[in-house]
């Protein structure tokens, strides 16, 4: 598929995926006019990328986690640590932002009891 396609597939722009090429998080085949073609193992692996990205992993660590991958199986035990520091430090941001939902919630109920009486 085209840079487009595959921009309208993931909801990232042809000049973010293009910088994710230059970054080297994607590898990218050409096709004998040296265009872009990507296939569903490129959308999948986009998706990927946009959800350690959702998930706060640094970019620095996604290019890491990108170049394993690359080298192939022989890495994946490299790759799953990196995937359980990150689930680490996301499951931090999830105590972290339930604790600040909490004392919103508790704020917002003071301020209703007021209004209230």
């Amino acid at each position: 598929m085209t840079i487009g396609k595959l921009s309208k597939k993931t909801g990232l722009s042809a000049y973010t995926i293009r910088y994710y090429e230059k970054k080297g998080l994607i590898k990218v085949a050409r096709d004998a006019a040296g265009r872009r073609v990507f296939d569903e193992a490129d959308v999948e692996w986009i998706r990927f990328i946009q959800r350690l990205k959702d998930t706060g992993m640094l970019l620095r660590d996604i290019n890491r986690y990108s170049k394993l991958r690359y080298q192939g199986d022989s890495t994946v035990e490299e790759r799953m640590k990196i995937l359980e520091e990150h689930r680490k430090y996301v499951l931090a941001e999830q105590e972290k932002w339930a604790n600040n939902m909490k004392h919103l919630n508790e704020k917002i109920q003071i301020y209703r009891e007021m209004f209230m009486s």
